[in-house]
């Protein structure tokens, strides 16, 4: 399985669980889930590393890091209410990042697809019914 593919699937894992934790859970539970979130993201941009993985990913990646790192700050500087709706538009964005990360990865695929499918076929012998 490619990388990209399950570092954009957990993030968008992460993203969902942030927006439905938000509206769920007391902004005190939420502000560590929130702080949590955002090392796992850091934790996946950290994949950007890997090589093979382009440059839009790893644009993606970066973003995603910054994201992260501001999700961390977010979840211990401000304050309860303010938390809350920080955490939701963070998760919004990391869904909304993993999708277009996704997105790149179907766009690689469909490519590779593409390039098989443009080569000449051989041409196949053909046989003159047998006379007889």
């Amino acid at each position: 399985m490619n990388s990209r593919f399950l570092t954009n699937s957990g993030l968008s894992l992460i993203g969902a669980f942030t927006v439905v934790a938000s509206m769920v859970w007391a902004p005190p539970t939420f502000m560590w889930l929130m702080f949590a979130a955002g090392i796992l993201a850091v934790a996946l941009a950290a994949a950007a590393a890997i090589p093979g993985r382009g440059r839009a990913q790893r644009a993606l990646d970066g973003v995603v890091g910054i994201l992260g790192a501001w999700t961390i700050v977010a979840s211990l500087v401000f304050s309860a209410g303010v938390v809350t709706w920080l955490g939701f538009a963070s998760g919004a964005a990391f869904v909304g990042l993993a999708f277009a990360g996704l997105a790149l990865h179907e766009l690689h695929t469909e490519r590779v697809v593409h390039a098989f499918e443009l080569r000449a076929p051989a041409e196949e012998p053909t046989y003159a019914p047998a006379r007889g």
